[in-house]
Protein backbone atom coordinates (compact mmCIF):
# COMPACT_ATOMS: atom_id res chain seq x y z
CA UNK A 1 0.00 0.00 0.00
CA UNK A 2 1.32 3.34 -0.77
CA UNK A 3 -0.35 6.10 1.21
CA UNK A 4 1.04 8.94 3.12
CA UNK A 5 -1.79 9.06 5.74
CA UNK A 6 0.21 7.13 8.32
CA UNK A 7 -2.97 6.52 10.24
CA UNK A 8 -5.42 5.46 7.22
CA UNK A 9 -2.53 2.92 6.03
CA UNK A 10 -1.79 1.34 9.40
CA UNK A 11 -6.00 0.98 10.11
CA UNK A 12 -6.01 -0.41 6.14
CA UNK A 13 -3.15 -3.19 6.70
CA UNK A 14 -4.55 -3.98 10.01
CA UNK A 15 -7.80 -4.51 8.47
CA UNK A 16 -6.45 -6.46 5.11
CA UNK A 17 -4.22 -8.50 7.62
CA UNK A 18 -7.22 -9.78 9.16
CA UNK A 19 -8.61 -10.90 6.63
CA UNK A 20 -5.65 -12.93 5.34
CA UNK A 21 -3.10 -10.76 3.51
CA UNK A 22 0.54 -9.51 3.94
CA UNK A 23 0.25 -5.89 3.78
CA UNK A 24 3.19 -3.31 3.01
CA UNK A 25 3.08 0.17 3.38
CA UNK A 26 5.06 3.05 2.02
CA UNK A 27 4.63 6.51 2.55
CA UNK A 28 5.74 7.81 -1.08
CA UNK A 29 5.54 6.91 -4.44
CA UNK A 30 9.89 6.04 -4.34
CA UNK A 31 9.64 3.76 -1.26
CA UNK A 32 6.65 2.25 -3.12
CA UNK A 33 8.65 1.34 -6.35
CA UNK A 34 11.26 0.15 -4.64
CA UNK A 35 9.28 -2.21 -1.94
CA UNK A 36 8.01 -3.65 -5.49
CA UNK A 37 11.27 -5.21 -6.17
CA UNK A 38 12.39 -5.90 -2.66
CA UNK A 39 9.50 -6.74 -0.72
CA UNK A 40 10.16 -5.84 3.09
CA UNK A 41 8.11 -9.10 3.98
CA UNK A 42 9.09 -11.08 1.09
CA UNK A 43 6.97 -13.29 -1.60
CA UNK A 44 5.99 -10.93 -4.84
CA UNK A 45 3.67 -8.02 -5.01
CA UNK A 46 0.20 -9.04 -6.13
CA UNK A 47 -1.54 -6.15 -5.93
CA UNK A 48 -0.68 -2.11 -5.37
CA UNK A 49 -2.87 -0.16 -3.43
CA UNK A 50 -2.17 3.40 -4.69
CA UNK A 51 -2.97 6.53 -3.38
CA UNK A 52 -2.98 9.71 -5.96
CA UNK A 53 -1.70 12.18 -3.63
CA UNK A 54 2.15 11.39 -2.39
CA UNK A 55 4.47 13.66 -1.26
CA UNK A 56 7.13 13.39 -3.72
CA UNK A 57 5.64 12.07 -7.38
CA UNK A 58 2.00 11.36 -7.85
CA UNK A 59 0.06 8.21 -7.93
CA UNK A 60 0.15 8.69 -11.93
CA UNK A 61 3.35 8.84 -12.19
CA UNK A 62 3.63 5.62 -9.78
CA UNK A 63 1.28 3.76 -12.58
CA UNK A 64 3.12 5.02 -15.34
CA UNK A 65 6.61 3.75 -13.78
CA UNK A 66 4.85 0.31 -12.78
CA UNK A 67 3.56 -0.23 -16.37
CA UNK A 68 6.87 0.64 -17.85
CA UNK A 69 8.81 -1.55 -15.61
CA UNK A 70 10.92 -4.23 -17.97
CA UNK A 71 9.97 -7.46 -15.30
CA UNK A 72 6.45 -9.02 -14.63
CA UNK A 73 6.14 -6.48 -12.04
CA UNK A 74 4.84 -4.34 -14.62
CA UNK A 75 1.26 -6.68 -14.53
CA UNK A 76 1.18 -6.39 -11.22
CA UNK A 77 -2.25 -5.16 -10.32
CA UNK A 78 -3.07 -1.48 -8.81
CA UNK A 79 -6.12 -0.52 -7.05
CA UNK A 80 -6.38 3.50 -7.15
CA UNK A 81 -7.27 5.74 -4.34
CA UNK A 82 -8.83 8.41 -5.59
CA UNK A 83 -10.38 12.04 -3.98
CA UNK A 84 -14.35 11.84 -4.84
CA UNK A 85 -15.08 13.72 -7.55
CA UNK A 86 -11.95 13.99 -9.47
CA UNK A 87 -13.37 11.70 -12.44
CA UNK A 88 -10.11 13.19 -14.44
CA UNK A 89 -7.96 11.54 -12.21
CA UNK A 90 -10.00 8.19 -12.55
CA UNK A 91 -9.86 8.04 -16.24
CA UNK A 92 -6.20 9.11 -16.61
CA UNK A 93 -5.36 6.30 -14.22
CA UNK A 94 -7.81 3.48 -15.94
CA UNK A 95 -6.17 4.40 -18.93
CA UNK A 96 -2.59 4.21 -17.58
CA UNK A 97 -3.38 1.09 -16.73
CA UNK A 98 -4.90 1.01 -13.39
CA UNK A 99 -7.33 -2.02 -12.54
CA UNK A 100 -9.77 -0.35 -10.87
CA UNK A 101 -10.01 2.87 -8.33
CA UNK A 102 -11.99 3.13 -5.02
CA UNK A 103 -12.74 7.13 -4.29
CA UNK A 104 -12.47 8.66 -0.82
CA UNK A 105 -13.35 8.19 1.89
CA UNK A 106 -13.77 4.81 1.76
CA UNK A 107 -15.26 1.62 3.84
CA UNK A 108 -12.56 -0.88 4.48
CA UNK A 109 -14.79 -3.64 3.67
CA UNK A 110 -15.57 -2.44 0.10
CA UNK A 111 -12.13 -1.79 -0.39
CA UNK A 112 -11.37 -5.56 0.39
CA UNK A 113 -14.32 -6.80 -1.67
CA UNK A 114 -12.73 -4.27 -4.55
CA UNK A 115 -9.25 -5.87 -3.92
CA UNK A 116 -10.26 -9.74 -4.22
CA UNK A 117 -12.49 -9.31 -7.29
CA UNK A 118 -9.56 -7.61 -9.17
CA UNK A 119 -7.67 -10.67 -7.99
CA UNK A 120 -9.83 -13.11 -9.43
CA UNK A 121 -10.05 -11.26 -12.50
CA UNK A 122 -6.49 -11.00 -12.73
CA UNK A 123 -5.53 -14.64 -11.46
CA UNK A 124 -5.84 -18.04 -12.79
CA UNK A 125 -7.75 -20.33 -11.28
CA UNK A 126 -6.20 -21.69 -8.79
CA UNK A 127 -4.79 -25.64 -8.61
CA UNK A 128 -5.93 -28.04 -6.55
CA UNK A 129 -3.09 -27.58 -4.33
CA UNK A 130 -3.64 -23.89 -4.01
CA UNK A 131 -6.94 -24.70 -2.68
CA UNK A 132 -5.94 -27.32 -0.26
CA UNK A 133 -4.10 -26.34 3.18
CA UNK A 134 -1.68 -29.12 5.28
CA UNK A 135 -0.10 -29.31 8.16
CA UNK A 136 1.48 -32.30 8.85
CA UNK A 137 -0.94 -35.00 8.96
CA UNK A 138 -4.01 -32.98 8.26
CA UNK A 139 -5.58 -31.91 4.93
CA UNK A 140 -8.21 -29.27 4.62
CA UNK A 141 -9.35 -29.41 1.20
CA UNK A 142 -11.25 -25.79 0.79
CA UNK A 143 -12.50 -26.79 -2.94
CA UNK A 144 -14.68 -29.90 -1.24
CA UNK A 145 -14.60 -28.66 1.58
CA UNK A 146 -13.77 -31.79 3.49
CA UNK A 147 -10.91 -32.46 5.89
CA UNK A 148 -8.86 -35.18 6.88
CA UNK A 149 -6.03 -36.63 9.04
CA UNK A 150 -3.63 -39.06 6.80
CA UNK A 151 -6.48 -39.51 4.92
CA UNK A 152 -9.26 -40.59 7.00
CA UNK A 153 -12.03 -37.75 7.02
CA UNK A 154 -12.56 -35.52 9.81
CA UNK A 155 -16.87 -35.13 10.25
CA UNK A 156 -17.41 -31.23 10.88
CA UNK A 157 -20.53 -29.05 10.26
CA UNK A 158 -20.27 -26.41 7.58
CA UNK A 159 -20.17 -23.83 9.48
CA UNK A 160 -17.40 -25.48 11.69
CA UNK A 161 -15.28 -26.12 8.30
CA UNK A 162 -15.77 -22.31 7.76
CA UNK A 163 -13.90 -21.39 11.21
CA UNK A 164 -11.24 -24.30 10.37
CA UNK A 165 -10.47 -22.62 7.79
CA UNK A 166 -10.58 -18.82 9.25
CA UNK A 167 -8.24 -19.90 11.68
CA UNK A 168 -5.86 -22.30 9.10
CA UNK A 169 -5.44 -19.50 6.93
CA UNK A 170 -4.01 -17.28 9.38
CA UNK A 171 -1.93 -20.15 10.75
CA UNK A 172 0.43 -18.08 13.92
CA UNK A 173 -1.71 -15.45 14.10
CA UNK A 174 -3.78 -15.00 17.36
CA UNK A 175 -7.50 -14.05 16.44
CA UNK A 176 -10.46 -12.87 18.97
CA UNK A 177 -13.61 -14.47 19.16
CA UNK A 178 -14.72 -11.15 16.95
CA UNK A 179 -12.05 -11.57 13.98
CA UNK A 180 -13.00 -15.37 13.87
CA UNK A 181 -16.22 -14.12 13.59
CA UNK A 182 -15.94 -11.39 11.22
CA UNK A 183 -13.81 -13.86 9.12
CA UNK A 184 -16.71 -16.30 8.23
CA UNK A 185 -19.31 -13.31 8.12
CA UNK A 186 -22.14 -13.77 6.02
CA UNK A 187 -22.85 -16.91 7.76
CA UNK A 188 -25.41 -16.42 10.41
CA UNK A 189 -23.89 -15.92 13.63
CA UNK A 190 -24.91 -17.57 17.15
CA UNK A 191 -25.35 -13.99 18.97
CA UNK A 192 -22.71 -15.15 22.14
CA UNK A 193 -19.08 -15.44 22.00
CA UNK A 194 -19.16 -18.59 23.92
CA UNK A 195 -20.93 -20.40 20.77
CA UNK A 196 -17.10 -20.05 19.05
CA UNK A 197 -16.56 -22.16 22.00
CA UNK A 198 -18.67 -24.68 21.62
CA UNK A 199 -17.52 -25.21 18.23
CA UNK A 200 -13.83 -24.90 18.53
CA UNK A 201 -14.55 -27.80 21.21
CA UNK A 202 -16.24 -29.68 18.29
CA UNK A 203 -13.23 -29.11 15.97
CA UNK A 204 -10.79 -30.16 18.29
CA UNK A 205 -12.94 -33.25 18.78
CA UNK A 206 -12.50 -34.13 15.15
CA UNK A 207 -8.98 -32.95 14.27
CA UNK A 208 -7.13 -33.42 17.96
CA UNK A 209 -5.36 -36.59 18.61
CA UNK A 210 -6.11 -35.16 22.38
CA UNK A 211 -8.65 -32.87 22.50
CA UNK A 212 -7.82 -32.05 26.20
CA UNK A 213 -4.38 -31.49 25.45
CA UNK A 214 -5.29 -29.98 22.01
CA UNK A 215 -1.69 -29.33 19.56
CA UNK A 216 -3.58 -27.65 16.40
CA UNK A 217 -6.18 -25.30 17.81
CA UNK A 218 -4.94 -23.35 21.03
CA UNK A 219 -6.37 -21.50 23.31
CA UNK A 220 -4.78 -17.92 24.37
CA UNK A 221 -7.03 -17.54 27.38
CA UNK A 222 -8.13 -13.69 27.72
CA UNK A 223 -7.91 -13.65 24.16
CA UNK A 224 -8.99 -15.95 21.45
CA UNK A 225 -7.59 -18.82 19.47
CA UNK A 226 -4.33 -19.35 17.45
CA UNK A 227 -4.20 -22.12 15.08
CA UNK A 228 -0.44 -23.66 15.26
CA UNK A 229 1.81 -23.77 12.69
CA UNK A 230 3.88 -26.25 13.77
CA UNK A 231 2.60 -29.97 14.02
CA UNK A 232 2.76 -33.69 13.67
Amino acid sequence: MIEDDARLAGMVAQYLEQSGFTVSCAADGLTGLSMLNNPPKGGPVELVVLDLMLPDIDGLEVCRRIRALPTALAQVPVLMLTAKGDAMDRIIGLELGADDYLPKPFEPRELLARIRAVLRRRGESPTADQLALRFGALEIDRDARAVSIGGAPCDLTSYQFDLLVALAERAGRVLTRDQIMEAVRGRELDAFDRSIDVHMGRIRAAIEADPKAPKRILTVRGVGYVFARQQD
